[in-house]
């Protein structure tokens, strides 16, 4: 009986998900990263010369950082040991560290694969510097954040960085050709159906084989074979884009969001605002962003664009998603469109810096307040030219910064909406110092 039961399991592989079923055995499988694995690039002559080195992956989820460490084992005949700095700490490096040396005395070496490798603090990420520097290991750490600012430096100058990119539509399609060949032979994919699957997986290959297994138990519990592109929208659970919070997939749509803005371009700014949207990205930051879009790239050549993004951010407040989107969706029309300066921007910069590192400068008597007889006894607000009192309600000529500083010019206004009359006006205002004998 028991070698009965034994001939009825099924193989090995029928257990495994179907993005290990398909993981590459050699390097001509992996699907994209042609710019580091095409004809005389990097990783390829890497390969072919079987040297191996340090180095970090960078890229987002799915494009085949742990493959390419454990083909890099393959074809240079090391052992691998792979950590995880999500479940690993100081007793797993240890062991790690303990083996590659027991490899090392057997004539073997080892390779290191260290997945989320940014997730270690830096006393961690330092403990692999001596094995590094003495051949006991050659670190391949992965990540999904910029190495620049998440790999201690002295890790990093000792390790070359390849940046992985998501796979395209082509490539994502050249995947699912394989997995129907390989291990969906039953199932038959409607064009719509193949082309929804790989917008939904948004350049990510594991997450494109998850959802293909997702799909074929879906299909087998409803006894289908023919699948189409409203059965994969009932099928799946809402897929969301590919969209870290914290991560540089935020940072990078939000600065495209803010450059479109700043660059006039209503169209590029409303995809970004709704590819983030879409990404789950919280619309009441998206709000504050577009608040600050306001004052920092338009100004005072529309005052209105700062009451706009408020306007819209209290709409969100009282409605809620979707109906409040609306609201932020034209704040964010009216401030690409909008005149645009950053002249408050930098002459704000400018003068917290100069302040920053000038000396604490004595406030002008006729500047000071003389709320006491001593203060006015001593000559505080003496001279001081009331303002309304004057002609055209400006003192001409008068001094409004310490003495001995002269006029830094922190502000220029830009010759575009409300600053353009602006401009007019403080030139006007010199011209009346000027005639009142104050220079320039």
């Amino acid at each position: 009986m028991t070698d009965l039961f034994a001939a009825a399991e099924p193989p090995k592989s029928a257990f495994q998900p179907l993005a290990e079923q398909l993981r590459p055995a050699s390097l001509d499988e992996v699907v994209g990263q042609q710019h580091l694995l095409g004809p005389g690039k990097p990783l390829r002559l890497a390969f072919e010369a079987r040297q191996p080195h340090s180095m970090i992956f960078w890229g987002p989820p799915g494009v085949g950082k742990t493959t390419l460490a454990r083909l890099m084992a393959d074809g240079f005949d090391c052992e691998f040991i792979a950590l995880s700095a999500v479940f690993s700490g100081v007793k797993e490096i240890r062991e790690a560290m303990a083996q590659a040396e027991a490899s090392q005395r057997l004539g073997r070496r080892t390779i290191l694969f260290v997945d989320e490798v940014h997730r270690f603090n830096k006393s961690q990420q330092d403990a692999f510097l001596p094995y590094v520097e003495s051949g006991t290991i050659t670190f391949i750490g992965a990540t999904t954040e910029n190495p620049s600012f998440e790999v201690n430096s002295a890790l990093l100058s000792r390790a070359a960085v390849y940046v992985l990119k998501p796979l395209n539509e082509t490539e994502l399609g050249q995947l699912f050709d394989r997995a129907r060949e390989r291990a969906l032979a039953d199932l038959n994919f409607a064009g719509e159906a193949r082309e929804r699957l790989i917008g939904v997986a948004d350049g990510d290959a594991r997450k494109l084989l998850n959802l293909l297994e997702q799909l074929r138990i879906a299909a087998r519990g409803a006894r289908i074979s023919d699948i189409d592109g409203e059965f994969v929208a009932s099928a799946l659970a809402q897929n969301l884009r590919r969209f870290d919070k914290g991560g540089d997939a935020f940072y990078d749509q939000i600065s495209a969001l803010h450059k479109s803005v700043r660059g006039s371009s209503p169209d590029g700014a409303l995809y970004w605002f709704a590819r983030m949207l879409d990404g789950g990205a919280d619309p009441r930051y998206l709000a504050r962003r577009l608040v600050r879009m306001a004052w920092e790239d338009i100004g005072l050549a529309d005052p209105r664009a700062a009451r706009v993004a408020l306007d819209a951010a209290d709409t969100y407040e009282r409605l809620g998603s979707p109906e409040g989107e609306l609201a932020l969706a034209q704040a964010v029309i009216y401030l690409a469109v909008a005149p645009k300066s950053n002249a408050g921007y930098m002459a704000w910069n400018a003068a917290r810096a100069f302040v920053g590192k000038d000396k604490s400068r004595p406030v002008p008597e006729h500047l000071r307040n003389a709320p006491t007889k001593l203060m006015k006894e001593l000559g505080y607000g003496k001279t001081y030219r009331y303002a309304h009192d004057e002609p055209e309600a400006y003192a001409a000529g008068e001094n409004y910064l310490p003495e001995g500083m002269g006029e830094p010019g922190w502000y220029q206004p830009v010759p575009r909406g409300l600053e353009a009359k602006i401009a007019d006006k403080l030139a006007h205002l010199r011209a009346l110092d000027r005639a009142a004998g104050k220079e320039d």
